[in-house]
């Protein structure tokens, strides 16, 4: 196995999936890279830190924000009519890729950034699972995270999430020609948001494109199985990786194996909601509805801080699709997040 290792920095962006892309580096099989990542709105946030509706934050955290605040980047090839996008550092092309193979992702190692976000709106055609349950906003609120320390970030004195960072957008270049948005996930895998793909994990991905022209970013610090706001705890990151194929063989859908040394979820016992519906997307929306009836009951949240504490956290788990007409939803709250 080959002991060389590239590099690819935050000046290797795009914001849409096309198979026309040229690869901004080469690699050979078995050869690691070490890729740089920015957050989902390219440094938004930092830009405007001082002026967004958001929680207290340390005056040290604030500066430091502030100081890694770069202008706004152009949007640079994309096709018009694709509104939005992640920033994705890429397309890294592996040589000898074709379709009909897999390209097999180790993850080695994540490097948190120093700070993140995550926000919610009551703007129903915002990103939300539940935006009409958490009063009027007044435009998208923001909470800030101190990632520092790299173990653990407070959301509030007694609240604690563990650090478990992860690509929300990971993917190679689909097979259809043209201009793809990154927001919907597809065969080629992308906004995925699959919490496992942590240090530890190997993803494998179809590649469907000559020199499957792997992307990424997007990257998130915690988040619980559903993002239901919309955001994670989005964050810059590097992430070191080893890129493999398996010749002549082709993973029908993207899949993954997870860290042998991480829990699936938080330990410890959990709150759970449960919801019922011939709509699974509705039963989700009951559930969700009862952890932030019990945050607001029993912790002191606002209905808002709730809902984001709650995409950080809390996994929607479906526990019954068979029993018709009703399906079941379970939001489980993990209670050791809070002091005891």
């Amino acid at each position: 196995m080959s002991a060389t290792t590239h590099r690819i920095g935050r000046d290797a962006i795009h914001t849409y999936w096309s198979n026309a892309l040229e690869p901004r580096l080469w690699v050979q099989p078995g050869e690691t890279v070490v890729v740089e990542t920015v957050d989902c709105n390219h440094g938004q946030v930092a830009r405007e830190i001082d002026t967004i509706t958001r929680n207290e934050i340390a005056p040290d955290l604030r500066d430091l924000i502030a100081a890694a605040a770069y202008p706004e980047p152009p949007v640079v090839g994309r096709d018009p009519s694709i509104t939005g996008g992640h920033p994705l550092t890429g397309p890294i092309g592996v040589e000898g890729a074709e379709p009909g193979d897999t390209l097999v992702v180790e993850v080695l190692e994540i490097v948190p950034g120093a700070w993140g976000w995550n926000a919610c709106s009551s703007n129903p055609d915002s990103l939300g699972l539940l935006n009409d349950d958490i009063g009027d906003t007044n435009g998208r609120i923001h909470h800030i995270y101190d990632l520092r320390n790299g173990v653990t970030t407070e959301f509030a004195p007694g609240i604690r999430i563990p650090i478990s960072p992860f690509p929300g957008v990971i993917g190679v270049a689909p097979a259809e020609p043209g201009q793809l948005s990154t927001i919907p996930p597809r065969r080629n895998g992308g906004n995925m948001d699959l919490r496992h793909i942590t240090a530890g994990s190997t993803l494998y991905l179809p590649v469907l494109a000559p020199g499957a022209l792997l992307s990424m970013g997007d990257c998130h610090a915690a988040q619980g199985d559903g993002e239901v706001t919309g955001t994670g705890i989005e964050m810059d990151a590097t992430l070191t990786l080893r890129l493999r194929l398996i010749k002549g063989r082709q993973f029908r859908q993207p899949s993954l194996t997870t860290a042998a040394d991480k829990p699936l979820s938080i330990p410890g016992p959990a709150y759970v909601a449960t919801g019922h519906n011939p709509d699974v997307r509705e039963a989700a929306r009951e559930a969700l509805s009862g952890v932030l009836d019990y945050l607001t009951a029993h912790h002191g949240l606002t209905r808002p801080e709730a809902y984001m504490l709650a995409s950080v956290v809390v996994d929607l788990k479906i526990s019954q699709i068979v029993d018709r007409p009703n399906w079941t939803v379970g939001a489980y709250l993990p209670l050791a997040i809070f002091a005891e």
